[in-house]
C-alpha cells in the first residue's frame, strides 16, 4: 500500500482545493442548481471561512479545522460508491457488516492521509472548464493552477435520488479509484480479505502515511 507518489498530494489537496476555492468559471453562477459542477462549488464560502479563520490555525485548533473541512467534504462525496468500485469484483462478495467496515476504515484512511495537506495551500486556484453529462453519470473538467503550473483534475459524479456525489478523481490523467483498486487487488491476491483490513486498521490507527 505504498502510495507516497508525488501526484497523490496533488490529488486531495486538489479535491479540497476544489471545493474551497471560488470557480473561474463564467457560466457557474448562471448554472442551474441541477449542474453537478454547482455541487463542486456550493460549499466555497464556508471552507474559505474556515482556512480564512486565523484562531484555527493555532496549533491546538488545527484538529478542529480538519474535522470541520471533512465534514464539508463528506457532504459531496460518495465514499461507499467510491468503496465499492475500489473493491471491484471483491465488494459483492463481502457481507453488508464487512462492506460497512471497509467504507468506514477507507474514508478515514482518505481523510487522514490527504484531506489534512490542506495545510499546505497557498493561493492556488481552480479553473473549471466544463461538464459532461451522460444519464446520471457526469464529469467536470477543472485545472488546478499553482504557480502557472496547470494540473488537470476531473471530478466523476453521479446522481442518486436528485443528488450530484463525487465517485472518483482524477488527476492528470490518474484515478484514485483505479490506484486504490491495485493496490488493494494486490493484497487480496496473497492474502484475505481480513488482512486487508487488518492494513487498513493499521494505518488508520497511525493516521499518516507510511
Amino acid at each position: 500500500m505504498k502510495n507516497g507518489n508525488a501526484w497523490f498530494l496533488k490529488f486531495f489537496v486538489g479535491i479540497v482545493l476544489a471545493v474551497a476555492i471560488p470557480v473561474l468559471c463564467h457560466d457557474v453562477a448562471s448554472a442551474a442548481a441541477t449542474d453537478p459542477v454547482v455541487v463542486i462549488k456550493d460549499a466555497v464560502d464556508e471552507i474559505i471561512s474556515i482556512l480564512q479563520d486565523e484562531k484555527l490555525g493555532v496549533p491546538n485548533r488545527k484538529a478542529e479545522r480538519k474535522s470541520r473541512v471533512v465534514t464539508i467534504v463528506e457532504k459531496k462525496f460518495d465514499f461507499r460508491e467510491m468503496s465499492m468500485r475500489t473493491l471491484a469484483k471483491h465488494w459483492q462478495e463481502r457481507s453488508p457488516e464487512e462492506q460497512d467496515r471497509f467504507v468506514f476504515l477507507f474514508k478515514t484512511l482518505l481523510e487522514n492521509t490527504y484531506i489534512a495537506k490542506i495545510e499546505t495551500y497557498s493561493g492556488e486556484k481552480v479553473v473549471f472548464k466544463k461538464s459532461a453529462l451522460q444519464g446520471n453519470k457526469a464529469i467536470v473538467y477543472s485545472e488546478l493552477v499553482r504557480k502557472n503550473v496547470e494540473t488537470p483534475v476531473n471530478y466523476k459524479l453521479k446522481n442518486s435520488d436528485d443528488r450530484w456525489m463525487v465517485y472518483d478523481v482524477e488527476v492528470e490523467g490518474v484515478s484514485l479509484v483505479n490506484n486504490y483498486r491495485t493496490q488493494f487487488a494486490s493484497i487480496l491476491d496473497k492474502e484475505n480479505f481480513a488482512g486487508l483490513l487488518a492494513r487498513l486498521e493499521e494505518k488508520v490507527k497511525k493516521g499518516a502515511v507510511e
